[in-house]
């Protein structure tokens, strides 16, 4: 089986600094995986591969492959643009746009050229449905996105990202601005959402990379130390440092 996502000998710089070192990573379609390690070890850099966000960082130079569905997105013939509206992104803080919650999952609709009135409404429905939103804001879809809670914000944000049914979903510490309610149900639709898409979600919370991912990446300093299925990394890790960053003996 082809993986959904990959990179072989992945090796990423800012300037002189060499942020990721050979890193090789495969990942199945419908599958969620969990990159830990300290801050500053190399994660969310690694997770904005996928997306080519690091283009956008001055003195950024990438080498190796990095494959989605068998094609390498770092060929500089690759439209960015198509790309990234294959791969979904959500961010560590909510970051709703000021306009009406409506509005705000049509953003990328209306980019792609969509602007009949049934199939916005429909593909709106379809996914603040799938981010678990629509039962509570159903009634109030002209109100200002920015009146919501911080919860429903996050999800509203995973609402627009799922609008323009991307292949892959990339997630930014997703939680981390939210209090254990609202984490309890973005966890939950972590969970659901794998059922359609593939899942890379950076976080610091060992017990929701346990609770959400089939397959975790432990980094530091720039380097993939261990990579296995969830369940082993917890409970069996192979490398020592995999096993002191797990049970909070560094980072």
């Amino acid at each position: 089986m082809t993986p959904k996502i990959e990179t072989k000998n992945l090796q990423l710089y800012y300037g002189a600094h060499h942020a990721l070192k050979g890193i090789d990573f495969s990942a199945n379609a419908n599958t969620v995986t969990a990159l830990i390690g300290p801050s500053g070890c190399g994660k969310s850099t690694f997770l904005r591969c996928f997306n080519r966000m690091n283009d956008l960082i001055d003195g950024c130079e990438v080498e190796g492959q990095i494959l989605i569905d068998g094609m390498n997105i770092n060929d500089k013939y690759l439209n960015v643009d198509e790309l990234r509206k294959k791969v979904g992104m959500v961010f560590q803080k909510p970051n709703p746009f000021p306009k009406s919650i409506f509005e705000n999952v049509a953003y990328g609709l209306r980019i792609n050229g969509i602007n009949d009135k049934k199939t916005l409404e429909e593909k709106v429905e379809k996914a603040l449905r799938q981010a678990a939103l629509w039962e509570e804001v159903k009634d109030n879809l002209k109100k200002s996105a920015m009146s919501i809670s911080g919860g429903q914000q996050q999800r509203l944000c995973i609402a627009r990202a799922l609008a323009v049914e991307p292949s892959l979903v990339l997630m930014d510490e997703p939680t981390s601005a939210l209090d254990p309610i609202s984490t309890s149900k973005v966890e939950e639709l972590i969970y659901q959402l794998k059922e359609k898409y593939t899942i890379l979600i950076v976080t610091h919370n060992m017990q929701q990379a346990a609770r959400v991912s089939d397959r975790t990446a432990f980094f530091y300093i720039g380097e993939m130390i261990e990579y296995n299925d969830t369940t082993e990394i917890f409970t069996n890790p192979k490398i020592e440092r995999t096993q002191n960053y797990i049970t909070g003996r560094f980072g």
